[in-house]
């Protein structure tokens, strides 16, 4: 698998972001040795807190939110997904799938060694996440999710392929303000296509116009430029490029049997879950009701909406969002 790692120097002079990344390598399936950025921040005694992004974003998203949870006596762990931030990018589209990011994540997690994590997730760091509990639940004692979830195509017949597949096909790629008025409408069920094909096949595919829409249009240049630093060129975008293509939206989907089985165990996860959506994402409303209606360790926590936050909760609402995951935690101890 051949990777590109985007120089130093692209992250330099970047505001309100002071930590230190650290590294760690792992070897992918194919014998691909694999460099993944992190922030480790917080007393190294705290409790940690394992908070993944999700797409096109690094762990710069978490920027706000860092000093409210260290302050408040957590060890925050925050990785750049593989194909993001600092960490490696795989240089063609085809060598992302779903199932390498969940081992990639699993990898990261085994690597250091580590345990007694809360995941806090938004985003696709939800669908990796929640999958990489699934898989090493003994190393997670509480989730918070927010704007994310795990595709399955419940309820949607199999005989439902074939349309659907006809309906994405006829999908143009529209410039950003346009194919977002088609994903808030989401006619004939289609807005989510519309993100797809963006993403996939747009030919002027900026980074921080995908975050810019997705907050309400509330970034700074500066901040613009932070989201853009990883990204040089067209060949460091393929893992934003192909994220939501690997969303299972499809009943047939080749992912479709792994999140089944992520949510049978899901719904009997004991441990403490709390949800964080916010009000106004036009993508995962109401995601929050198959968590706390099927999952045993959502039921009497204190659920939270995030009041005029978009999709990136962590741009939006970031007090917000950590004194409930402060909250969260201390009426929910570790044994």
């Amino acid at each position: 698998m051949q990777t590109v790692r985007t120089p130093d120097a692209r992250f330099e002079g970047i505001a309100d972001f002071p930590w230190t990344p650290r590294y760690v390598e792992f070897a992918d399936g194919d014998g691909t040795q694999l460099r993944m950025a992190y922030i480790d921040a917080g007393p190294t005694n705290g409790e940690r807190l394992l908070c993944l992004h999700g797409q096109p974003t690094w762990s710069y998203l978490w920027r706000h939110m860092i000093p409210l949870l260290t302050a408040a006596g957590f060890r925050v762990i925050a990785p750049d997904l593989i194909g993001f931030g600092r960490s490696d990018k795989p240089a063609h589209r085809s060598d992302y799938t779903y199932r390498r990011h969940v081992e990639w994540m699993g990898s990261f997690i085994e690597t250091l060694n580590l345990s007694e994590l809360t995941l806090v997730c938004q985003d696709w760091g939800g669908l990796i996440g929640l999958r990489v509990v699934a898989e090493l639940p003994e190393r997670f004692v509480r989730i918070v999710v927010s704007n994310t979830g795990l595709p399955d195509a419940k309820n949607i017949p199999d005989a439902m392929a074939k349309p659907m597949r006809d309906l994405f096909e006829r999908v143009p790629a529209l410039a950003p303000e346009e194919m977002g008025k088609k994903l808030r409408e989401n006619e004939f069920g289609a807005g989510f296509m519309y993100w797809i094909k963006y993403c996939s096949e747009y030919p002027a595919f900026v980074i921080s116009d995908v975050v810019n829409l997705s907050s309400g249009g509330r970034l700074t240049e500066a901040e613009k430029l932070a989201y853009d630093a990883p990204f040089p060129d067209e060949s460091f975008k393929q893992g934003a490029r192909q994220f939501p293509s690997l969303v299972p939206i499809f009943p047939d989907g080749p992912d479709i049997a792994d999140n089944r089985r992520a949510w049978s165990f899901l719904e009997s996860w004991n441990k403490p879950l709390l949800t964080a959506f916010s009000d106004n994402d036009p993508v995962t409303a109401g995601g929050w009701k198959r968590f706390q209606e099927t999952v045993p360790g959502a039921k009497g926590q204190a659920h939270v909406t995030l009041s005029g936050a978009v999709h990136f909760t962590q741009e939006d609402a970031p007090e917000l969002f950590a004194n409930n995951i402060i909250n969260f935690c201390k009426i929910n101890p570790t044994p």
